[in-house]
């Protein structure tokens, strides 16, 4: 008989691996499980109760915000507050970071950035969408915590993930020690591991990216595009497209069966449309942990360097070949997109 093992019991097991964090990272980790299985519950009857379309108000972005948008953000920054594990919390649905003074744990260590629900536009059509999440240590010792504690480079991440609210609900996370699967099991109400020790191939087959943009693309884009179109046995291409406009599905996809997620840089968009903070940088880690690449399409994208809350960025993830043969199409045909180099005589 198989061994049920819940993201709990796993969390506990592997604290080991982090002495200096005395279990506060294991619960803030629990907090996050508990909140995505709220959420999750409401994703899965929006079509039964009135938790559908806008809400009238925008995000930090000008974009428009959904119900579940707001529902998904409140429940995070709830559970996040009350666990007391966390001093920060930076959103993509909040202009401002939201600092947190918790009775429960005054010297709280952590600070979360979290996209509560990635892909949103596609609830009203039943498409899987998502909650991705990063968590970096505090910086500063003394006093309230400051904002140069959520502007860290991706590299100081300790942990990131993704919640994936499909046919089953999947939380992936790593906390720079592989990356381990858990799917949700209603009968318990437990995340259950599913998927220990997810390895990407180092080749695929699928591309992903929103090719009703081609026209605005970079030319390294449309000639990587070019090649993947082309037949060639030896490199089994044409390869298929495959795009569903949820980063977290788009990526979860490829992570299990090899391919590329492509957002680049448009004409309208010259520094990218996705956030560095709350969606490139935790994906990056999530992948780079699974064997794959993460650039901008230049430079790795975990060592970008982070300047303010809602920065962007274009990304180019996924298995690692197919990742280094775009950047080669990058550096060919758009040099002048590669990010400048400032010469020691400049410091």
């Amino acid at each position: 008989m198989s061994v049920v093992k819940t993201l709990g019991q796993f969390i506990i097991e592997k604290q080991k691996d982090f002495p200096y964090a005395k279990g506060e990272l294991s619960r803030l980790l629990r907090d996050i499980g508990i909140a995505s299985k709220i959420v999750n519950r409401e994703v899965n009857k929006a079509g039964l109760v009135d938790i559908l379309g806008e809400v009238g108000t925008q995000n930090s972005h000008g974009e428009s915000q959904k119900k579940l948008d707001v529902f998904a953000n409140e429940q995070f920054i709830s559970a996040l507050t009350v666990g007391g594990e966390c001093c920060i919390v930076v959103s993509e649905e909040n202009d401002e970071p939201i600092y947190i003074n918790s009775e429960i744990s005054p010297n709280a260590k952590y600070i979360v950035a979290i996209d509560p629900l990635d892909g949103s536009s596609n609830i009203d059509v039943n498409v899987s969408v998502g909650t991705i999440f990063s968590i970096y240590r505090r910086l500063s010792t003394d006093g309230p915590a400051q904002l140069k504690d959520a502007l860290q480079n991706g590299t100081e991440q300790v942990a990131a993930g993704y919640v994936v609210y499909g046919s089953s609900t999947m939380l992936v996370y790593t906390t720079g020690k592989g990356v381990n699967g858990f799917t949700l099991d209603p009968s318990i109400g437990e995340f259950c591991l599913s998927h220990p020790d997810m390895s990407m191939p180092k080749d695929g087959y699928i591309y992903s990216l929103n090719e009703g943009n081609y026209v605005h693309f970079p030319q390294g884009v449309k000639k990587y595009l070019k090649y993947c179109q082309e037949e060639d046995a030896s490199t089994n291409r044409p390869y298929s497209s495959r795009y569903i406009g949820s980063m977290v599905a788009d990526l979860h996809r490829n992570l299990l069966k090899g391919g590329i997620f492509i957002y680049p840089s448009t004409a309208s968009a010259p520094n990218g449309k996705l956030r560095l903070v709350y969606e490139c940088n935790p994906m990056a880690f999530i992948i780079e942990q699974a064997g794959g690449r993460a650039t901008n399409g230049f430079k790795r994208i975990l060592d970008t360097e982070v300047e303010s809350l809602h920065q962007r960025s274009p990304i180019f993830l996924g298995s690692e070949n197919m990742v280094l043969k775009v950047e080669e199409f990058m550096r060919e045909h758009c040099p002048e997109l590669a990010p400048r180099e400032v010469e020691s005589s400049e410091l």
